[in-house]
């Protein structure tokens, strides 16, 4: 394939096969010399566009993909609408306006160019972590609900259909796409319930679902039709997150 390359080096067991797919010979060989760098990392090739990268996944099993999305023909972002069971991605890019953008897709993490080891070593760790099953990329399907006490019964909430929650005195209102939940607790306990890799505190008195952030603007999110405001103490941890850099 002429817009892949392969590598022929052999793997070590425990070591995460990664695609690189840039269409910057300079950028690709960066990441290379990162992956080869990473003990527990190992080059399975790289691609200079998103097509060749979509048939390789096709065909060959991918653990980590570290993705550029700014490429002719295909973005990185077109490349992973297209994928119905996408590996690990960590997105890369010289624009830092992708990122709200790039959580929606739920990707690992997202660099910004040029990368520094210590920046990529970081994204990498988080990949194995992920894959160990200590911080899940995305709830997996055992885990993906929780069940909350409303008066007198237990209902079962789905962490996807949540937009956010919001603390009211001794109650939160857990607010979904279809319905609004009051418990009893607090902020704080519902936090612990639900996955830290979808949910984020941005105020003390609201958590929001990352997956369903449409804007943010002047200090405030867009959900739904639900402004929530990000508070002062909030600001620095938030973007960091959201933003990665």
């Amino acid at each position: 394939m002429k817009d892949c390359s392969f590598a022929t080096m052999a793997e070590t067991p425990a070591s995460l096969r990664c695609l690189v797919v840039d269409d910057d010979p300079l950028a690709v060989q960066i990441v290379e010399n990162c992956i080869a760098n990473t003990p527990f990392l190992s080059h399975a090739g790289s691609c200079t566009s998103a097509l060749a990268a979509a048939e390789v996944l096709r065909e060959q099993p991918i653990d980590l993909l570290f993705l550029d999305v700014e490429m002719p023909l295909m973005s990185g972002l077109d490349l992973l609408r297209s994928l119905r069971n996408p590996p690990l991605v960590v997105l890369i890019t010289s624009n830092k306006g992708y990122a709200v953008e790039a959580f929606e897709h739920a990707v690992l993490d997202y660099l910004v160019k040029p990368i520094s080891y210590a920046r990529f070593l970081q994204a990498a760790q988080q990949a194995r972590e992920a894959l160990a099953g200590q911080v899940p990329s995305a709830p997996a399907e055992e885990s993906a609900f929780t069940f909350v006490k409303v008066d007198s019964k237990l209902v079962k909430v789905l962490f996807e259909e949540v937009l956010f929650v919001e603390a009211l005195g001794d109650y939160v209102h857990i607010v979904t796409k279809r319905s609004k939940l009051i418990v009893y607790s607090t902020l704080r306990a519902i936090a612990e319930k639900f996955p830290a890799a979808l949910f984020m505190r941005v105020h003390r008195s609201f958590i929001v679902n990352i997956r369903q952030i449409q804007t943010i603007e002047d200090n405030a999110i867009l959900l739904a039709d639900k402004l929530v405001p990000i508070g002062q103490t909030y600001q620095k941890e938030v973007f960091q997150r959201l933003n990665r850099f």
